[in-house]
């Protein structure tokens, strides 16, 4: 891909993206019924960070690494479809998508950190690995007893969070790394504000906050983790 070309149509592909998150944000990110409307802005804000991260992966890693980022996206924007749409089962496969989501990028992050060279852990990074299971820990006591039937996929997913988390912190020297933590970051965030609006959180003021914060997290998390990929493979 050109670089002038490729720049114009991530910017072509981003700018809408943006706009459509935004536009979810501000009329239907706390309503309990999305609606058709609602559901395809919503896929449509991440599915065109999907189809730049599958442009990108094609011109910068063909069948290599960057794929499980293309995937994680598209998952990603799976996941929103099918949260959005509402229903039980809908949900239990939203929760799949975007925990196979979690796993692609654990995946991307363990490649490419393999191929560079993992240089251990350094203290403050051991300590966010200790914090990240504490965390994780936690979800026994405040979430778990709170889920009834949907415990063991709640759990799972859980899981999956933890192994992205703690395959971030992996992640080798380079200057794609912070970027790609903060985004990493910022969806565990979304996932932990999502789990209290779900489950834990009953007053309908501070649900409403909660949507309001964990959209534009979940988001901006997405973009930052194609963003720190582009990084990786040396771009930009």
């Amino acid at each position: 891909m050109p670089d002038k070309l490729g720049e114009m149509l991530a910017v072509a592909t981003a700018i809408p993206a943006l706009a459509a998150a935004v536009v979810f944000w501000l009329r239907f990110a706390t309503r309990e019924v999305k609606g058709p409307v609602g559901a395809a802005v919503k896929t449509a804000s991440t599915g065109l960070l999907a189809v730049l991260g599958l442009a990108l992966a094609v011109a910068l890693s063909p069948g290599g690494w960057f794929w499980l980022f293309a995937l994680g996206l598209a998952l990603g924007a799976l996941g929103d479809l099918m949260l959005a749409l509402g229903g039980l089962r809908r949900f239990l496969a939203g929760v799949a998508a975007f925990g196979l989501g979690h796993l692609a990028y654990a995946g991307g992050f363990l490649w490419q950190g393999a191929a560079l060279g993992f240089d251990g852990l350094s203290l403050p990074e051991g300590l966010a690995l200790g914090g990240l299971l504490a965390l994780l820990a936690s979800t026994e006591v405040w979430l778990a007893p709170r889920t009834g039937e949907l415990r063991a996929p709640v759990r799972g997913y859980v899981g999956l969070i933890g192994l992205m988390g703690a395959a971030t912190l992996m992640l080798p020297a380079h200057p794609g790394q912070g970027i790609l933590r903060i985004g990493a970051a910022l969806f565990l965030l979304s996932d932990l504000l999502l789990a209290l609006q779900l489950f834990v959180v009953r007053d309908a003021g501070w649900r409403r906050r909660l949507a309001l914060t964990l959209w534009p997290a979940y988001w901006a998390g997405q973009a930052l983790i194609l963003w720190g990929a582009v990084q990786f493979a040396g771009v930009g």
